[in-house]
């Protein structure tokens, strides 16, 4: 199974459902053209190999000498000195001065933060009756929201995203290899300015922990927090509208009271995650998982889309949390509060201005990026009555 190409993107979920049939909780895929992997999408195997770093590291490295340089999925899974991929005592140096600073945001000062981005993004298309949600809004404003929380200035966050989406667009090596170092030299930049000026940002606060790291570091776990805070938020900010505009009675009982935005995102993360594939981890030795047999470091993929939908812990899921769409065990994602006040912010905001948003095509007229570990729209147009602009106290 290629998860890489479009018919994988046009209908993941019948995917999954055929490789539960014909292989069982552990499937042998491919992520990339000629780069095999193991696909995990049983729930309980899942989260054991999550909590057993000892058996499953997520260090690359050894995985990472046998495929080419510029595979198209090593920006997604090479090794750097960053919480997600350091071992042993590292990890835990790395994963303390990382929560800490991230535990420094004001969440509620965040979420005036998002209102104060979202009310102006609104007013520039609410008049006009249509939108493309995804280009004109939701990316625009994670972008802007991340830039200060990390603490770019206007014109380093703008390179910095433009690098962004040059390597995820990237056809060849060379492509590849000029957008990675475009986009490290944009960190490097603010970096080297914040050890200079330090100020109330998530990099300055990397940069004063007693962890004491070096720029290299800084850079690799900055370059980590932008490109997982970016694209994941701002899609998972439009995957949740479309459940919200496409799903009749999820809508009915959102406009009744029955439900509240955050039940739709949480039914997002559990049906539709923007990372559906993630948390790659690579075997220190062969062994058999799940009737499986896993070779030595290839890398074992965790689809947090199949495993949350996996048939044997199914039921009931209003209210509950327990999806692994922000990964599970020692290396689960410790921004998530941070993400949810972005998403449901913008999500309030949105829905706050122009509640009679419809889709203006099909839904499944949609198209949807290929690639082994997103769940991303390619846009997101919308139709909605013209509204006056909004005022933001």
């Amino acid at each position: 199974m290629s998860l890489h190409s479009p018919e994988f993107a046009a209908d993941p979920h019948a995917a999954y459902d055929d490789m539960r049939r014909r292989h069982g909780p552990l499937v042998p895929v491919e992520i990339a053209v000629d780069v095999p992997a193991t696909l995990v999408i049983g729930y309980r195997e899942a989260l054991n190999i999550l909590s057993d770093p000892a058996h499953f590291p997520a260090d690359p490295r050894a995985w990472q000498a046998t495929v080419p340089e510029h595979c198209p999925v090593l920006p997604m899974m090479e090794w750097g000195p960053t919480e997600s991929k350091a071992m042993g005592e590292d990890h835990s140096r790395h994963r303390a001065a990382y929560t800490a600073s991230l535990d420094k945001v004001d969440l509620y000062a965040l979420r005036h933060a998002v209102e104060a981005i979202a009310v102006p993004l609104i007013n520039s298309f609410c008049e006009t009756g249509s939108v493309d949600l995804l280009g004109e809004y939701a990316v625009p404003l994670t972008v802007r929201v991340l830039n200060d929380l990390l603490g770019f200035s206007p014109e380093a966050g703008q390179e910095a995203f433009a690098a962004l989406v040059a390597l995820r667009d990237a056809s060849d090596a060379a492509s590849t290899e000029h957008s990675e170092q475009r986009f490290t030299a944009a960190i490097s930049d603010v970096v080297a300015a914040k050890r200079v000026a330090p100020g109330a940002d998530v990099i300055s606060w990397l940069i004063g922990h007693s962890a004491r790291f070096d720029d290299a570091e800084i850079v690799a776990q900055t370059a980590m927090l932008y490109s997982t805070g970016t694209e994941p938020t701002w899609n998972l900010i439009v995957n949740a509208l479309l459940l919200m505009v496409t799903n009749d009675q999820f809508h009915d009982e959102l406009l009744g009271g029955a439900l509240s935005i955050r039940d739709a995102i949480d039914e997002v993360l559990f049906t539709d995650p923007p990372l559906a594939n993630f948390c790659s981890r690579f075997p220190r030795q062969p062994q058999i998982i799940g009737g499986s047999w896993l070779p030595v470091h290839q890398p074992v993929v965790i689809s947090l889309a199949a495993c949350n939908n996996d048939p044997a812990v199914g039921g009931d899921r209003t209210g509950n949390r327990s999806h692994l769409a922000w990964g599970a065990g020692p290396r689960s994602c410790p921004a998530q509060s941070i993400a949810m006040v972005i998403v449901q912010e913008a999500l309030d905001q949105l829905l706050d201005a122009l509640p009679d948003i419809e889709l203006a095509v099909p839904a499944d007229q949609l198209e949807w990026r290929p690639g082994a570990f997103h769940r991303a729209p390619t846009a997101v147009p919308v139709n909605f009555p013209p509204a006056p602009p909004l005022t933001f106290v």
